[in-house]
């Protein structure tokens, strides 16, 4: 598995249930459409993070890297249902951090 981090702030004055529905729907299209395989969003517990990191950490999982590419190329248009869905979360968001990571040791 691979597994795409996202790190982000919300913007002044959004609320993070209206952020969380809004990753949920966004999110679940991708799993939908059998773009990511599963995700996870936490939000930091008594500031202990380190230093520049957001108070959310999102968690995108795909089989490999060809899954996460046919999200990316899915988002890349700008149109469509999956573009406005990305658009209504990413809004929420300020301060991006992303990572890549892969379980090791590799399976094969």
């Amino acid at each position: 598995m691979d597994i795409y981090h996202v790190w982000c702030d919300l913007k002044p004055g959004l609320t993070d249930r209206l952020f969380a529905e809004k990753l949920t729907e966004f999110l679940d299209h991708l799993r939908d459409e059998q773009c990511v395989e599963r995700w996870r969003l936490t939000r930091c517990k008594l500031g202990l993070s380190p230093d520049g990191m957001g108070e959310w950490h999102i968690m995108i999982e795909t089989r490999d890297l060809a899954q996460l590419d046919q999200a990316f190329r899915r988002l890349a248009p700008k149109s469509g249902d999956s573009h406005k869905k990305h658009f209504a979360a990413n809004a929420f968001a300020t301060n991006l951090k992303f990572a890549l990571y892969r379980d090791w040791p590799d399976t094969f």
